[in-house]
């Protein structure tokens, strides 16, 4: 017996990697899609006791992403989550020659993030029902400096997203903005291992499980410490707000 039909974006690794773990050991069975097929060909063969079927998808081939997201949908029958989790951390401070890595993390969290709603409300109005889930980041709730700012401006459109989608009120359909702290992952693996506030992989995606389960409208994960952060990081000055991230 299934829960459901959980589609992950990014599955191949990080978050999206242990979210497919873990909704598996809940009952989902998991339509993922990734760059790289041969780990989820891997995490497939890993997760034998779920119905598991796997495709290759980058987020910037936009038709690719219209045309996965239906192909999956045609061989569940149906997909009751999907959830935007693909997404690129490169970046650099804004004119000091890096633009080619700035564009890249834009083309991925937003205009990818964009073409993975569309195309999962194409399919959640059609079968009047589903639950979108998109993955932001505790970045986007205020301006960052650095290599961080594209970064934190495309998480911040991630959310804006989900708001412009929840606000709209689509019959059947719920929508969750997730706003991970600092989880262990490949994408900040270069930052040093006792970062303050950091957990390990399985312990901070528990976080997002649970919260996505209880269908949230949005979440910082893990809770502890990341709602009181949030809080401050929403109401302190700027000039304190810099000196967090």
């Amino acid at each position: 017996m299934s829960k459901g039909v959980v589609l992950i974006t990014g599955a191949s690794a990080g978050l999206g990697e242990e979210m497919a773990r873990q909704f598996a050991a809940l009952g989902y069975d998991l339509a993922l899609c990734a760059r790289r097929t041969d780990r989820l060909d891997a995490l497939r063969d890993e997760l034998k006791d779920r119905r598991v079927s796997v495709r290759r998808l980058d987020v910037t081939d936009d038709e690719a992403v219209f045309t996965v997201f239906r192909e999956f949908a045609a061989e569940f029958g149906r997909i009751d989550r999907v959830i935007v989790n693909a997404g690129l951390g490169k970046g650099a401070p804004l004119g000091s020659g890096r633009w080619d890595a700035n564009r890249a993390t834009a083309m991925v969290n937003f205009v990818g993030a964009l073409a993975q709603t569309e195309a999962a409300l194409e399919i959640f109005r059609a079968q009047q029902g589903g639950h979108l889930v998109l993955i932001s980041s505790m970045s986007a709730l205020r301006g960052m400096r650095k290599s961080m700012t594209t970064y934190a401006a495309t998480k911040a459109g991630v959310a804006a997203i989900a708001e412009g989608v929840r606000s709209e009120r689509i019959r059947g359909v719920d929508v969750s903005v997730i706003y991970p702290g600092y989880i262990r992952s490949e994408m900040n693996a270069h930052v040093q291992q006792k970062t303050r506030f950091m957990v390990d992989t399985p312990t901070g995606v528990r976080a997002m499980v649970a919260a996505i389960e209880k269908r949230k409208v949005k979440a910082y994960v893990p809770a502890w410490p990341w709602v009181p952060i949030g809080v401050a990081m929403r109401t302190l000055p700027l000039s304190v707000v810099r000196r967090l991230a």
